[in-house]
């Protein structure tokens, strides 16, 4: 199994910049991607950025120029660099990781979550 711990959240103002972080530990090489979600309120939960264990990337549109998805590999952590953060930026941030085994197949695992607020 792999455990998730997040941090980086918090209070920020507009234009301002975050980063968070996801340590992943346990069966870590079962990992194949490592994701950003989020959770506006009173909204879905929507995809951010994806990582590959090859070091692919993919950004969704809404914050593509603005975000970056990177990974250290050593450490076993994926990051999420933001900047020219707006208020519709805010909202739950989750990291997912992407295992896959030949005993348990493909498999999602969800971080906690850490809260983004950017507001002035």
């Amino acid at each position: 199994q792999v455990q998730l711990v997040e941090s980086g959240g918090g209070l920020v103002q507009p234009g301002g910049s975050l980063t968070l972080s996801c340590a992943a530990s346990g069966s870590i090489s079962s990992i194949i991607a490592m994701n950003w979600f989020r959770q506006a309120p009173g909204k879905e939960r929507e995809w951010v950025a994806t990582i590959t264990s090859s070091g692919e990337t993919a950004h969704a549109d809404s914050v593509k120029g603005r975000f970056t998805i990177s990974r250290d590999n050593a450490k076993s952590t994926v990051y999420l660099r933001m900047s020219s953060l707006k208020p519709e930026d805010t909202a739950v941030y989750y990291c997912r990781v992407t295992t896959y085994s030949v005993r348990l197949g493909r498999d999602y695992i969800w971080g906690q979550g850490t809260q983004v607020t950017v507001s002035s």
